[in-house]
């Protein structure tokens, strides 16, 4: 297995990855597993690491053989790999809100290499990036995997479908620039052709705009874009080449149509009621939502170059996306952890924990949207969610308990991807 005997760091200006010699096992002395399914600890464990995976979980007392790495945690609370599934890794790295219109492409290809460690080292070790021109996150995505830069398992959706002028499109720039966003596709055999292309250049999912949005110009956030023949064409082609579908809805409508269509998560849901959750339920569609960038928005949304216009329509949305966000989870509609982050920092992804405990959620269901319920959205519960034998050893660590105070989430001790440790 690769050395975790130092640690990984993404330094200014260099790329440093560990080197050293080479164990054939590791083992973690774990004072306290979070086993995330029943919210039980169990205390005293040792974890044993072969190459990427768990190859078995002992007692504290069994014996530990010779010749291995041990890691001590025995003072630690010790969890799963986090799970973001609404990311933008993708970003110019300044926080001017036009930036993308005068930095180059290949700079924000740099900002996500930037932004992937960030989201790693705060205990995110699997994230979907839900929206990449030019296929970025697919090629970010290969070159984590090929172990040439650290960052999260990425489920890339390349470039996210739209209507011409809509929430996906680029309306910023006027008609003579003739500007059009990578997605932009209209009809129902239109919408089946970019489903085929993003498919054709190695995406894991399709990512398509339902409704309008908060961060795009001209568009009204609560108003349906696609129809419900484009909507079904969409999912219909992507499940056909076995991809699960992300569709960005705020308004009512256009999440019932969404859902009717046969979508695996709702993004953002913000206008939500008891007919549509029910709907949600019965289809097994899960919410993925958002509710803690409205702070940042509204405080540093000004200072980052935001349009009033924005800003003005995420005060129309905030408050009452948390209010749908209590209703979905009273219902026990299906929940997974989405930060959207890029519209605040990378890194600073769990800063939404304390918002869903805040309204509504145990920080055990909080827990469980970022473990096990996103690895049952990506299809990703053989292999990650639970500290389980099998699964790739993706584990946080963190001092305290974090199902008594679930802002320690926000600032963890150890994370470790695929027997790899990045932060300790």
């Amino acid at each position: 297995m690769k050395s975790i005997s130092l640690i990984c760091y993404l330094l200014p200006l260099a790329l440093v990855f560990c080197t050293g010699s080479q164990a054939a096992t590791t083992v973690i002395k774990a004072g306290h597993v979070l086993d995330v399914a029943s919210g039980k600890w169990q205390k005293d464990q040792l974890i044993f690491i072969d190459d990427e995976r768990i190859t078995d979980i002992q007692p504290a007392s069994s014996v530990i053989p010779d010749k291995v790495t041990i890691i001590d945690l025995s003072g630690q609370y010790i969890l799963p790999g986090l799970m973001d599934m609404h990311t933008h890794l993708m970003s110019y790295l300044d926080k001017d809100f036009y930036a993308g219109l005068f930095q180059s492409p290949h700079r924000a290809v740099i900002g996500g290499v930037v932004n992937a460690e960030k989201t790693l080292r705060a205990g995110f070790t699997a994230v979907r990036d839900v929206g990449s021109s030019d296929y970025m996150d697919v090629a970010l995505r290969n070159s984590i995997n090929a172990g040439e830069v650290p960052g999260p398992r990425i489920a890339a959706a390349g470039p996210a479908l739209g209507i011409t002028g809509g929430h996906c499109d680029d309306n910023a720039l006027n008609h003579s620039f003739k500007s059009k966003a990578d997605g932009v596709a209209d009809g129902p055999w239109a919408v089946r052709e970019m489903v085929r292309k993003n498919v054709k250049y190695g995406v894991d999912l399709i990512k398509f705009c339902a409704t309008g949005g908060v961060f795009s110009k001209g568009t009204k956030v609560g108003m349906r874009q696609y129809t419900l023949e484009e909507m079904k064409a969409i999912v219909d082609e992507a499940h056909t080449h076995g991809k699960i579908v992300a569709a960005h809805a705020h308004g009512t409508e256009g999440i019932k149509f969404a859902i009717q269509a046969g979508v695996d998560s709702i993004e953002h849901a913000s206008f939500l009621d008891k007919e549509t959750i029910m709907l949600a339920k019965n289809m097994g569609t899960s919410f993925s939502m958002d509710i803690y960038n409205t702070e940042y928005t509204l405080s540093k949304g000004a200072e980052n170059g935001v349009p009033e216009e924005n800003i003005n329509k995420e005060r129309q949305v905030g408050e009452r996306q948390r209010e749908s966000f209590t209703m979905a989870v009273q219902a026990g509609a299906k929940m997974v952890f989405g930060s959207d982050a890029a519209i605040y920092p990378h890194g600073d992804n769990a800063k939404q924990f304390s918002r869903m405990v805040k309204f509504g959620m145990t920080p055990l269901q909080a827990i469980q949207a970022a473990t096990i319920n996103s690895a049952e959205l990506l299809n990703w519960q053989n292999d990650m969610g639970s500290i389980s034998k099998g699964k790739f050893a993706d584990i946080v660590a963190v001092s305290s308990d974090p199902l008594k105070d679930i802002a320690v989430l926000e600032s963890v001790d150890f994370v470790m991807k695929g027997g790899i440790v990045y932060k300790d």
